[in-house]
């Protein structure tokens, strides 16, 4: 009688066993957590105080969309002079009017020097001083191109002074409010969630027929529910010997951001 009573309780672990990794149809079913595609924290690559902070946690922010900013006043004066100095165009024009001017002259002498009426210490002066005037022409064009260079760099500076988001995502949390100082420090963090990472732990049995690009299925947890189709991206070639499984990521997209990260799920591989 006992013996009949531990077959059937075996029996009936067994069952329960069988029914937990098994879905629909024979297809195995995992348990799985469904994460950001990215998470990011957003600071700044040069010290300061925070002068404006555009966003909260929970708001949605587009890549390339101004977060934050610091003072940068000195800054900002400093790129208008620059690009005054680069709008300065008189000191070219002034020599390059001078080069035309000993061009000509030049020219003109030369006719009266072949006819050995201009002596050759005058037609030397002439010739040295187009020289000089080309010379003098092509300083201006240098500090000119200098000017560009330092406006460039000056643009550089207060464009470092502006955090912009680099993904597409939602504001996970707010470390810092304007008027703060801000050195070595993250300002927001950031979560993309379009798409999602989906990360399950397999059996290492499941090794040889887990393959990168196939597809599976997504049952997030209640109360989201619903059914949704990932791609497998990662399957870890290390092999966690302690439990014997193994991770698998999954790509799930999320256009809308319809569903949250942070959720747990199932995932119901195909039958092989």
């Amino acid at each position: 009688m006992k013996s009949s009573r531990r077959l059937f309780s075996n029996c009936f672990i067994g069952l329960m066993l069988f029914f937990s990794f098994t879905g629909s149809a024979g297809a195995a079913e995992y348990d799985g957590v469904i994460e950001p595609f990215r998470v990011v924290k957003v600071g700044s690559s040069v010290y300061g105080i925070l002068e404006t902070v555009n966003v909260d946690r929970g708001d949605f922010v587009k890549k390339g969309q101004v977060l934050a900013t610091l003072q940068s006043g000195v800054e900002k004066a400093t790129m208008e002079a620059a690009r005054a100095r680069v709008e300065m165009e008189a000191s070219i024009k002034s020599k390059q009017a001078n080069l035309d001017f000993y061009t000509r002259k030049k020219q003109m002498n030369e006719e009266l020097f072949k006819k050995q009426v201009l002596p050759f210490s005058q037609m030397d002066e002439v010739e040295t001083s187009k020289i000089l005037a080309d010379m003098q022409l092509q300083e201006a064009l240098e500090n000119k191109r200098l000017a560009e260079l330092e406006y460039k760099r000056a643009v550089e500076v207060v464009n470092r002074m502006t955090i912009h988001s680099p993904v597409n995502g939602v504001v996970v949390e707010r470390y810092l409010s304007p008027g703060e100082y801000i050195e070595n420090q993250s300002v927001l963090k950031l979560a993309q969630i379009d798409p999602l990472n989906v990360e399950v732990v397999l059996p290492v049995n499941l090794f040889p027929s887990i393959k990168i690009g196939m597809k599976a299925k997504v049952i997030p947890e209640a109360p989201i529910g619903g059914q949704y189709m990932a791609e497998v991206k990662i399957v870890d070639r290390v092999i966690d010997a302690a439990s014997g499984t193994l991770g698998v990521r999954l790509e799930l997209p999320n256009p809308n951001h319809r569903l949250p990260a942070g959720l747990k799920c199932k995932v119901i591989f195909p039958e092989k």
